[in-house]
């Protein structure tokens, strides 16, 4: 490679027969590609929308809607005037380093990621049975609330931001800044993989969601850390086989 040239994006391996996907959420996934190839790090300005335009072999039109996804989702800053930036919010243990390696649609990542959530989680359950103050035992109730009642009356924003609050209280309540911080970027990541890879899609886990939750309060609010770890386990493991069956059904109708 001559100096001064930079590398293509790889070549995705064609989706199964039968798959679809939006060419803005294509698109999306190789810039990422292509910021992690160029090793462009947090700060660092990237290619204009139509440099990347032709390098993908795109539309500009494309390209802007696939900006606007990567914005919403904390990838990429676009400044008015001065052009494309990789975005630099590095969080408290450096969360712009994950996002650097992290492909949203890439399978084996998002299998990973839930790995990593698993072993968080089941930490911090374990720690906010010993740990809960009264007022954080409520906070953990209201939200575990919040997603009952979102399921029950179809509104789903609600349901979301109950289960933001739910896993974010029972971080707090282990009382553990860097396992609040680690939860945190980890379900910021898992935000980015379902909004590209499938468009908010809630899937059909949402009533045993419900009823999971409801199980790891009542561990940690009877102060049992062994009970509060392996139903937050189950919670993680359940929630991993419906991303899977989401997968298979958008690849396989």
């Amino acid at each position: 490679m001559a100096a001064g040239d930079v590398p293509a994006p790889r070549q995705q391996t064609a989706p199964p027969s039968g798959s679809y996907r939006p060419g803005y959420e294509v698109v999306a996934e190789h810039i990422l590609q292509l910021i992690a190839e160029l090793a462009l790090q947090p700060g660092d300005r990237m290619p204009t929308e139509n440099e990347l335009a032709s390098r993908l072999g795109t539309s500009r039109t494309v390209v802007r809607e696939a900006i606007k996804i990567l914005s919403a989702i904390g990838r990429v800053r676009a400044q008015k005037g001065r052009g494309l930036y990789v975005a630099d919010d590095v969080g408290m243990l450096g969360s712009s380093r994950w996002a650097s390696f992290f492909l949203p649609t890439d399978l084996d990542h998002v299998y990973r990621l839930f790995e990593f959530r698993r072993v968080q989680e089941t930490a911090a359950s374990r720690l906010a049975a010993s740990r809960a103050t009264p007022a954080e035992l409520g906070a953990i109730e209201t939200a575990a609330d919040a997603c009952r009642e979102g399921f029950a009356s179809g509104r789903w924003e609600l349901f979301d931001r109950g289960d933001e609050d739910f896993h974010m209280s029972i971080a707090a309540a282990s009382h553990n800044p860097f396992l609040v911080e680690a939860v945190r970027e980890a379900r910021r990541l898992q935000h980015q993989s379902s909004t590209i890879g499938m468009r908010g899609s809630v899937g059909g886990h949402a009533e045993e969601a419900v009823a999971e939750h409801a199980a790891i309060y009542q561990a940690i609010r009877s102060g049992d850390a062994e009970a509060a770890a392996t139903a937050a386990g189950v919670h993680l493991d359940k929630t991993l086989e419906d991303y899977r069956r989401e997968i298979q059904r958008r690849v396989f109708g």
